[in-house]
C-alpha cells in the first residue's frame, strides 16, 4: 500500500508512524499489508503525511511485503521502490547520519568547552576530546562522501587490474 512507500521515504519506521499517527503499531502493520482501513485512521495517516485524504484511499498500488520489519529496512519489495530509490534512500540514510553525528560533536564540544572556560583552568583539557572525536567525524565524512582513496572504485580497479581487463 501506499502507506509504506510514503513511510519509508520518510525514513520512519513503523514505531514512529504509529507515535505520530496516534495509530497502534499493529493498525500501521496491518494496513501497510493491505488489510482496510477506518475513515479516522486514514484521516490520521494523511495528517501525518501532510498529503490529501483521497490520495490514501487509493488502492491501485499492491500490497508490500508482509515479512517487512518494524524498523526503517533496504529490503524493500520491487513494489515500493526501484533500485535507484532504495540507493539513494540509503545515502540520505547515510548522509543523515553523518550530520546528527556532526550536530551531537558540536553540541557536547561546545559544553564542554563552556565547562572548562567557565572552571578557568590554564590547560585547555577540551581539546583533546574534540581532537579525538573530530578524528571519527572526518573518518564517518569520509565514508560517507566516498573520498577514501581505497574505496569500492579502487577494489574494483584492482581485481581488473590483476585479471588483466582493460579499465
Amino acid at each position: 500500500m501506499l502507506i509504506q512507500k510514503l513511510r519509508l521515504q520518510r525514513g520512519w519506521s513503523q514505531q514512529q508512524l504509529a507515535d505520530l499517527s496516534g495509530l497502534s503499531v499493529r493498525t500501521i502493520q496491518r494496513l501497510e499489508q493491505g488489510q482496510s482501513a477506518s475513515v479516522e485512521s486514514l484521516k490520521s495517516l494523511a495528517a501525518v503525511f501532510e498529503i490529501d485524504f483521497s490520495e490514501l484511499q487509493r488502492t491501485d498500488m499492491p500490497p508490500i511485503d508482509p515479512s517487512a520489519d518494524a524498523t526503517p529496512s533496504l529490503t524493500i519489495s520491487a513494489h515500493a521502490l526501484s533500485s535507484e530509490e532504495t540507493l539513494a534512500l540509503h545515502h540520505v540514510r547515510k548522509l543523515k547520519g553523518f550530520y546528527m553525528h556532526l550536530i551531537k560533536y558540536l553540541v557536547v564540544m561546545s559544553v564542554l568547552l563552556a565547562i572548562n572556560l567557565w572552571q578557568g583552568s590554564a590547560p585547555l583539557w577540551a581539546v583533546w576530546p574534540a581532537l579525538g572525536w573530530g578524528l571519527g567525524i572526518l573518518f564517518h565524512a569520509a565514508r560517507v562522501f566516498e573520498t577514501f582513496p581505497f574505496g569500492p572504485s579502487w577494489e574494483k580497479r584492482q581485481v581488473e587490474k590483476r585479471l588483466g581487463r582493460a579499465i
